[in-house]
Formats: structure tokens, sequence, C-alpha cells
């Protein structure tokens, strides 16, 4: 027997932290055949090594790295033994303590990421992965392994190479001859498992694959400036020009979503690549439809992952799609989910947070996953000539399981808790990038993105998983990429990301964490959810989806729900909720004084300070987006049920026009401009084509009444979900659709030509915007555009969440001329025509459920 736990940490060279009584007596054994036993309190082995250690004290300096191994005792290793050192990381390790006498007390197995980290640092700046523009080379940085060798693939046949170490890299490699081009391969890696409890051989992939066979069953030696990987034009983009992180208007999309549903798109291109290329799939209703969005404002494209992951067959002849005819089953029915169900796991589907190579373009998405390199850039392609740049959803903080990353190096890729364990906060096996070579590959990662695929942007899931020093080398290695040397301008390139702390890593535990408020300075964007759950009210795990905000009735339409508590308690979350959408539209910054003189960042939200931002690029305001209900589903269990569907389209703008009028980046999910829903499901990410229909076609509807959502994450809400469902005045016609998108345009349109809401820096911000009147469910700003806006000398929006026409008092405004803004006062919905200025007195008229925009000359 020998333990399975490893609650000693080898964290250099010289030190071993474990917590316990220094007064004993310590060691590491080692065997580099994997036999050490422990039983009846004998510790053997055929080839026991013993390094000896000595108590000592952790530095400051070894304290602020391990900051959760702060307290832990410190063992020395005897320099007598630092020779056996890199010898034994190659083997079975196993932390001894002994009494006086000799017993054994306690075995514990090791963990060694920092021991590696600080051998091995000259691995942070060798080449790995494939490389060689004539004769390749293929490198693997594999420290403690004892062997590594090359498997080249070709027609069912398989050739073995061996492979060289450099010892003070860890890095093996082999090169090879030109013919080894488009060949597959994988590595032949003979190391020592803790898993297992004795040395392995593990066949697989490179972590630093450029291309892989379908499945990514294997490695694809793939050289990327080929012609065959290049679409027409590809070396020539035509890029729209870029524009600044607080000016950014993104659109969050998935690949399958945009063209599964659209019968103007060829079969056989439905949620591919391809679907994006108008020279491919002709002049579709979804690419007239991204043409339509950029000419109103939006700037980018966000794209669910589009790596390589691990839960959708990539061949079409593998998969099996539901074979229901779902649609005519009844809007409140639970077979449409019961036949998705019985699918999922081998359908076209999946949201793809599931990642197995980092840096090869998805298999499933193409129509050949052998031809994905073209087929991914020729959708950049096609995006950049619709005018929208592209930003990719990357997800470097766990991959799909310990199988991708774990058996090149144990114990290294993946974040261990304190007996050694991986963590799985995130959902799935968490890596960690706060060690050298996990930081390195999320680096070279990103930059591959930039320069081979010309990406213009990136959101990290789960950002605040990452250290900050990660995410900033991140912005540095971008930054470093110039037009001339590398045919990208990294400095253009935006990063946003969810900053959200929990798990092992909340507080800073390990390290400090990239969360909104360390971050702040730094340029790099997080997601403000002050302002969403404000707008949408409640939180997005209420046991009752019931509880309303500011754009969902909470201002003067109850529906009737016990957890809006009462009267009194409603008013006073109203007011809460108007200022925490009064630091959204600041950009959520940290030192904005709000008009009850409480500075932004003194107001909390969710345990953190919802003002966080040192300038309003740095927060990325939304509503909605791809997790939890859409915001169309929100309004339909929050508003009360007999809420008029007009009354239901307003709402719906009104709660957009919180985040489009805002000073931080801008960010819709796809489909909330036409009133997408997903049938109430709140977690969709394998839930198939039909839960996530994205209908270009109003007379489709907008996805409401496709059967109760997924039994396995909306189950509890069902009882809710059903007599909405099947109630007919709750799906929206082409009026209603079309109604939503021409409102949400117009916003666009008047962010995009407004100088008002991109005042990009904090001193402009609190210098020209001002909340001059305070009512409740209404909500004024004010913004002074003297020497900013050559037509108009002042902007100034309404948001009236009430039932009712407000009047809100201007009296700085009075005399003065004021008018609805241009693009309003051309709109086609009469009601916000009816919005009104008393030159007089310089009150500001609005209708129920409008927002307004003034301008003042």
């Amino acid at each position: 027997m020998f333990p399975t736990n490893a609650r000693a940490h080898w964290i250099d060279r010289d030190t071993v932290a474990w917590q316990v009584e220094p007064s004993l007596s310590h060691s590491l054994a080692c065997s580099a055949t994997g036999g050490l036993a422990f039983d009846d309190g004998e510790l053997t082995g055929d080839d026991l090594r013993l390094i000896r250690l000595t108590p000592g004290t952790l530095t400051e300096r070894q304290r602020r790295a391990w900051p959760h191994l702060a307290a832990y005792t410190a063992l020395k290793v005897d320099p007598r033994d630092a020779g056996l050192v890199r010898k034994a990381l190659r083997g079975q390790i196993a932390a001894v303590a002994r009494d006086a006498a000799g017993t054994v007390l306690t075995v514990t197995g090791v963990q060694i990421p920092g021991v590696l980290d600080d051998l091995y640092a000259a691995a942070a700046t060798a080449p790995l992965g494939p490389t060689g523009r004539f004769l390749p080379k293929l490198s693997l940085w594999a420290p403690t392994a004892q062997k590594v060798e090359l498997v080249l693939h070709a027609r069912g046949r398989r050739s073995v190479r061996r492979m060289r170490r450099d010892d003070r890299t860890g890095i093996w490699s082999v090169r090879g001859r030109p013919s080894w081009r488009g060949r597959d391969y994988t590595f032949l890696v003979t190391v020592y498992s803790p898993a297992h409890c004795e040395v392995v051989t593990n066949e697989v992939t490179d972590p630093y694959s450029l291309a892989v066979a379908p499945d990514g069953v294997r490695s694809r030696l793939a050289d990327l400036d080929a012609a065959a990987h290049k679409p027409p034009g590809w070396d020539r983009p035509a890029k729209p020009p870029p524009v600044p992180q607080h000016r950014a208007a993104i659109y969050e999309l998935h690949v399958r979503d945009f063209s599964a549903a659209d019968a103007t798109v060829p079969a056989e291109l439905r949620g591919t690549y391809l679907a994006f290329d108008a020279g491919t799939a002709g002049d579709t209703a979804g690419t007239r439809e991204l043409r339509a969005l950029a000419a109103d404002g939006v700037t980018h494209v966000h794209l669910l992952p589009v790596f390589d992951f691990a839960t959708v067959p990539e061949r079409r002849a593998d998969r099996t799609e539901p074979g229901c005819d779902l649609a005519a089953l009844p809007a409140d029915s639970d077979r449409q989910q019961e036949c998705v169900a019985r699918t999922a796991a081998t359908d076209s589907y999946n949201w793809g947070y599931d990642p197995l190579h980092y840096s090869v373009p998805e298999g499933s998405y193409a129509t050949d996953p052998d031809d994905r390199i073209r087929e991914f850039r020729a959708m950049v392609a096609a995006l950049n000539r619709a005018g929208l740049r592209v930003v990719m959803d990357v997800v470097y903080n766990h991959t799909h399981s310990t199988g991708v990353l774990d058996p090149i190096v144990p114990g290294y890729y993946h974040r261990l808790l304190e007996d050694g364990s991986v963590a799985t906060s995130t959902c799935c096996a968490n890596t960690a990038p706060e060690h050298l070579m996990m930081g390195r590959l999320v680096v070279d990662s990103v930059v591959t993105w930039a320069r081979h695929y010309k990406i213009d942007g990136f959101r990290f899931d789960l950002m605040g998983h990452h250290p900050k020093a990660n995410i900033l080398a991140v912005r540095a290695a971008l930054d470093a990429l110039t037009v001339a040397e590398h045919g990208v301008d990294g400095k253009s390139i935006i990063l946003y990301g969810e900053g959200w702390s929990f798990g092992e890593v909340a507080g800073d535990a390990r390290f400090e964490q990239a969360t909104p408020a360390n971050l702040a300075g730094t340029g790099i964007g997080t997601f403000a959810d002050g302002l969403r759950d404000a707008v949408r009210g409640g939180g997005p795990f209420d046991a009752d989806p019931r509880v309303q905000g500011f754009g969902s009735g909470l201002a003067g339409a109850p529906n009737g729900s016990p957890a809006n508590g009462t009267a009194e308690e409603q008013r006073a979350r109203l007011a809460a909720y108007c200022d925490l959408i009064r630091i959204g539209l600041t950009g959520s910054l940290r030192d904005y004084v709000l008009p009850s003189g409480r500075k932004s960042s003194e107001i909390g939200h969710n345990g953190s300070a919802a003002g966080y931002a040192a300038a309003p690029g740095e927060a990325v305001t939304y509503v909605d987006a791809h997790d939890n209900e859409t915001l169309f589903d929100a309004l339909a269990y929050k508003l009360p049920q007999a809420t008029p569907m007009a009354d239901r389209v307003r709402m719906q703008v009104l709660s957009l026009a919180a985040a489009l009028l805002s000073q931080g980046t801008a960010f819709v999910h796809a489909g909330s401009e036409r009133l997408r829903s997903k049938s109430l499901d709140r977690n969709s990410y394998d839930s198939g084509d039909w839960f996530n229909r994205l209908l270009w076609d109003c007379s489709a509807g907008n996805g409401f009444g496709a059967g109760l959502p997924p039994r396995a994450d909306n189950e509890a809400r069902w009882p809710y979900a059903r007599p909405l469902l099947a109630d007919p005045a709750l799906r929206p016609g082409c009026e209603a659709i079309d109604a939503g998108r021409a409102r949400c345009g117009e916003l666009l349109r008047i962010r995009s030509s407004t100088p008002a809401f991109a005042l990009g820096s904090a001193d402009e911000v609190r210098r020209r915007l001002s909340f001059p009147a305070a009512d409740d469910g209404v909500i004024t700003m004010h913004v002074d555009t003297t020497g900013l806006d050559p037509r108009w000398r002042s902007v100034t929006v309404v948001f009236n969440a009430t039932p009712s026409a407000c009047a809100q008092p201007m009296a700085a405004l009075a005399g003065q001329d004021v008018a609805l803004h241009p693009v309003q006062a051309a709109s086609a919905d009469p009601v916000v025509r009816e919005s009104a200025f008393d030159r007089a007195t310089g009150a500001l008229t609005v209708p129920a459920r409008t927002v307004a925009v003034f301008v003042g000359s």
C-alpha cells in the first residue's frame, strides 16, 4: 500500500512545506522504479533513496509566492543531497516523518510544481510544439519523464522515433524531415504516475498542437502558412478599424446558433464556419443581419468556444440528432427535452467549454474537420468584411478531463488541493496557470490565435481563476505584436473576462487573482454583474425566478410573488438597484460619487464593490449572456403574466438600454435585440439546436414555447414555467420582434454616433456625467458635452421603468433648445416620439416603460 494523498509541497529546489511537527525527523524517499511501499509502519523499496530534510523557515518571498502554505513547516533539503534532486523528480517521491527512534509516523505524496518551476525555469523561453519552416522540429516539456518517444502515423502504420532530453529545460525534442508535414503524431511518455503508483507509458497528443486529426485523437504537423490553409485574400484582410475598449459594442454568438435554424443557408453549411461566408453560403438571412448590426454600431462578434473541444463528434456521420417531431409537441410539454436529452451526448451541439487542444480550431464546425483551419479563417475574414471584428471565448481555467495534460507531467498542469486531489471548482479539472509552464501555455496559445487567425479580442472564461500576472503577461505579449513584424496590431486587441472570485483561489488565497478590483488600472475588462442583477432583479440562482428588478416590474408592476418582500422592502430594493444601475452607467468607476454622497466603491454587490474600475473601458456592461435565462425569458418569469406583449417589448428595450447607453463596453447576447427565448432554459450548454435556436425569420417566432426546458438544470422551475409556456399571449409575433430589433438598432446608432456615451476616462466621466433627478423607478443621466460634440451642449437620458408617464425636473435645461435625439425623433415608435421638453421649466416628460435620449443645443 502507498498513500494516495500528497500533503507535502516541494516549492523550490531547497524547500519542502508540510504541516508537520518540526521536531520530528524528515526526509524525501525516492524510487526511480516506483517501488515504494508503506505497510505495517515500514517504508520499503528496491531502489529506495533518501533526501534528508532539516528544519527551516519560509522566507517572506516564499510566503508571498505560496500564501496558502504560509503557516506550513519549512523543511530544507540537506546540501549534501542536493545532487539527488533532479533524478528524484523523475520517479516516485514520498515525504516521510519519523520519531527520534526512527519509527515512521507519517508518509505522504509530494506536490512538485514549485520545484519543477525552479529547476526548469529556462524552459519558459525555449521553443515548444512544432517549429521549423523547412525541417520540422517537435518539442515537448516533460521534465519528470524517464523517456519520451515520437510516434508518427501514416496510413494505419506507426513508426516510433527516439527523442532527446535537454536536462537544462526538461524538454524532449526531435528534428524530422520535410516529408513529415501533414502526418499525424503522438508522444509516448514514460513517467511515474502518482495516480497509478507506478511507472506508466502514456500516449498523448501535443499540448502545443497546431492541427489535429478528427476528434483530436492525434496531433498533426501542419504549416499554417501553407496556401491550402488560407482562404482567398487571407494575407490581405479587409479588417474594420479598431475601436478603444470603452467604445466596443459586442455581440455574443455561438457558431451553430448563427445558422442551424436558418433555412436560407444551404443545409450542408448550417452550423458551420462557412455559413458566415456569403461567398460560400450566399446572401443569407444571418449574414444580412450581421451586416445590419455592424451598420447600427456593433463592433465585435464574440464567438463562444471555437477551439478544439471534447464534447461533439467532429464527423457528421458519428453524430445522432433528435428523432422526434419537436415542433408538433405542446408548448408546455416535457417530451421535447426528453427527446433532446436522449441524443445530447452525441448530437451536434455543445457550448464547447470542454477544452481538448487550446490552439486548434474546433472540427465539428467545419464541413470537413481536416479543413478546419481554412474554414475557420474564412469565417473570420467574412466577419471582417461584414464590418465586424472577432473575439474568441477562451477557456484556459480547466480542461475537459485530467487525461489531456496530466499524463505528460503528472501533478503539474492542474491545481491540486491540500490533499493532492485535483480542484474542480470551475466545473471540471482546474488548470494551474500560476505554474510557470501552464501560464506560458496560456500566453503562447493566445498569441497563436492573434497571429495566425487574426483574432481581435479574447474573453477569458472564469478569469478570476487566473493570476493577475498571467493575464498581464497575455496583455504584454499581445502588445508586442506589430503589423510590420507579425501582421497584427496587438495593442488593438481587447481583453475581458469573468472576474468572479470563488473556490480554492477565492480572496487571493493562492495568488493575486484577475478579479475586477485587482485589474483596475490595467485596461482589461470584467463583467459588471451589478447592473445586470439590478435590471433583471434577484440573481441567477434564486429558488423563485420571479424576483423583480428595475426592468422587470419592480417599479410599479408587482407580480405578486412573496419572494419580492413587503412593499417597503421593494421600495428599498428598488432604490438600491437604481444606484447599482447608476454605477453601471458610469462604467462601474470605483470613485464616482453618487447623488447620495456615497462613492460607488462603498456600495457592495455579491460580496464585492459594485464600483471597481479605474476607467470605464474596464467594465463590460450587460443584462444577459449565454449563461442563465435570456432577457426575454427572465422578463417572462418576472413581469406580471398579463403584461401585454407591446409592454414586454418596451421593458426589453429599456433593459438593453442600460447596457447600450453605459460608459463601459456594451455587451449583447445574440438575439436579445429580437426577443430571443430559449423556452426558459437557464443553462442551455447541452440542450441541442432545438432550445438554442436563433431565429432570423420572425414568422418562426422567437423560440418561446418550445417545451419545458431540460430537466437537469430546470426541473425545480417547471411549476413556474409551465403556465407561462402554455400561454399563447407570451409568444411574440413579427410586429413585436421587429419592434424590438428596430428599437435596439436605434440605441446602437445613438451610442455609436454620440460621444456622450464614450467619454473614455474616469476624469471625463466625473466631470461631465451626473444623475440630477432621483425618482422611484426613473433614472435620469445627464452628460455635459460642451467642447466634446459640436452639435450639442448636453445629452440627457431618462429611463422610465414605471407604467406611467413621468416628468423629470431639469431646471438647468430651462430656456435651452432641447429635443429628442435625431435617431429617436425619426423612430417608427410613436410612443417614444411623445417624449417632450418644457422650455420654460426644463422638465422632461417621458412615456411609460420608455428610454428617451434628449439633446440640448
